[in-house]
């Protein structure tokens, strides 16, 4: 809507600003209507600051988060469109003569202009960021290294008729006595008693194999919070930028930014996941 706004904006400073009726008998042809491209001042205040503002607005959500001067660049667009509506409202109100096509056609346009700017803010199909955030590609388990291995590509082979690498415990591998420490049995030999077994693992904590990292944008700049529930925001989530969801907290989720701050999003609702 914005963009259809500011196209009929444009069309509309070559149109004649005013009309007249040409009165029997007269000869009316030496006489020109001027358009706005024949005053600087009317070009620039009304019809070509619209054209920017809707600029503004549609560059503001192709790439959010760009600020100029601390203003989001969407913000300024919204300052041009009803400085435009401004200007365009009190010029026919002035006019001595009736107006014409160029001037009723560029004050529909910038009501038009003024309402989209207004409502892109509060509209969430509006302030939906035009180009989608890239998709990153599939996380490692949060703290979890890729496997690397004898066979594995990449892993450093031992040489040729040696044994895979391994330490105490690796599957296969030969393991060595230390000083002090009895040696295993050889065959045909009872073990000792009293040797203790092999350690078991440790058994995984409740609830971590219902939870796996993933990455996540959010639709909106939202807060995020200290994991000691302070209320104060430690930092905020911009649409756009992918961020990886390490665990959930309650119905929030504990997220990781890019300079690898860790906070509790609390507001999950509508996140795109990666």
């Amino acid at each position: 809507m914005v963009i259809g706004a500011a196209v009929v904006l444009f069309i509309a400073s070559f149109l004649d600003l005013t009309s007249f009726d040409c009165p029997s008998g007269v000869d009316c042809s030496d006489f020109e209507s001027r358009n706005a491209w024949d005053g600087l001042g009317l070009l620039m205040s009304m019809f070509l600051s619209g054209v920017i503002g809707a600029a503004l607005i549609v560059v503001g959500r192709a790439m959010p988060g760009r600020k100029v001067a601390g203003i989001d660049l969407g913000q300024f667009g919204v300052a041009f469109s009803i400085f435009s509506l401004w200007t365009a409202f009190w010029t026919i109100i002035d006019m001595d003569a009736d107006a014409g096509a160029g001037m009723i056609l560029g004050l529909l346009a910038t009501i038009a202009l003024a309402a989209a700017a207004i409502a892109s803010p509060l509209v969430p199909a509006l302030k939906a960021p035009l180009v989608g955030a890239p998709r990153p590609q599939a996380p490692q388990p949060y703290g979890g290294q890729p496997p690397a291995g004898y066979g594995y590509p990449g892993a450093q082979q031992p040489p040729y008729g040696g044994q895979p690498e391994g330490g105490y415990g690796y599957p296969g591998a030969t393991q060595g006595g230390q000083p002090g420490q009895p040696q295993p049995s050889q065959a045909g030999q009872p073990a000792p008693q009293g040797q203790p077994g092999p350690a078991q693992p440790a058994p995984a904590p409740a609830g971590a194999s219902d939870f796996s990292p993933f990455w996540f944008a959010v639709p909106v700049a939202r807060p995020l919070y200290a994991e000691d529930g302070s209320p104060t925001p430690i930092a905020e989530l911009a649409p756009g930028t992918w961020y990886l969801a390490v665990e959930q907290r309650g119905q929030g989720l504990v997220a990781q930014t890019q300079d690898g701050r860790r906070g509790v999003l609390q507001d999950t609702t509508g996140i795109q996941r990666g």
